[in-house]
């Protein structure tokens, strides 16, 4: 009995901690390699191994993404008429975020691994961070439906853009994903819009 009490408080008290939102660490923005050495970088790599990826390395790589780059609020990739339509949701082994530009914060959402239900291969499963790009038709009703898919999926190919940049310069493995289930996404956070793409992100899996 004392066991099994033991494994509850234990549990519990894991579902706390991965409850919570994260506070990310400042984005590391000086240094790195030259940009013509990191365009000859760039990859489409599926080799990536489960090893998680550190605080920093998550909060520069979403800063990469689609940070705040300007004290106006303007971010790192561009968005037609600045509308900044599209989330970035974080999937874990443990959880799911939403990243919060302006707080620069991960806020959780749901805890539990989705991303089998998300993403068709294996070894994006397998991967520790999985972005998955949301046009949100919220910021976006002054277009009709042509226009939400233009440039929900123009900007999203800026922010994964962005995301193979820093990729290629930090040592990461990336590879966007256009089989996505974006029904099951949909269906799993709730939002008013559209997945556009996933894009796994992790270290070289050593065979």
């Amino acid at each position: 009995m004392k066991k099994f009490v033991l494994s509850l408080t234990v549990l519990f008290s894991l579902n706390f901690m991965y409850a919570q939102d994260i506070m990310l660490p400042a984005p590391r923005k000086d240094g790195g390699k030259p940009l013509m050495e990191v365009l000859s970088n760039r990859r489409s790599l599926r080799e990536i191994s489960d090893t998680p990826l550190s605080e920093q390395t998550l909060s520069d790589l979403l800063w990469a993404a689609a940070g705040v780059n300007r004290p106006d609020g303007r971010r790192t990739a561009p968005t037609a008429m600045n509308m900044q339509e599209i989330d970035i949701y974080v999937y874990t082994a443990e959880a799911v975020y939403l990243y919060l530009p302006q707080e620069h914060i991960l806020k959780h959402l749901l805890t539990g691994d989705f991303r089998a239900e998300t993403v068709r291969q294996p070894f994006a499963q397998q991967a520790p961070v999985l972005l998955l790009y949301v046009a949100n038709y919220e910021r976006m009703k002054r277009l009709d439906q042509q226009g939400k898919d233009f440039y929900g999926a123009t900007d999203t190919g800026f922010i994964s853009q962005n995301v193979y940049l820093f990729c290629a310069q930090e040592g990461l493995n990336t590879v966007v994903l256009g089989m996505i289930d974006r029904d099951a996404a949909k269906n799993r956070l709730g939002f008013d819009g559209k997945a556009q793409l996933g894009q796994p992100v992790g270290y070289l899996k050593h065979h």
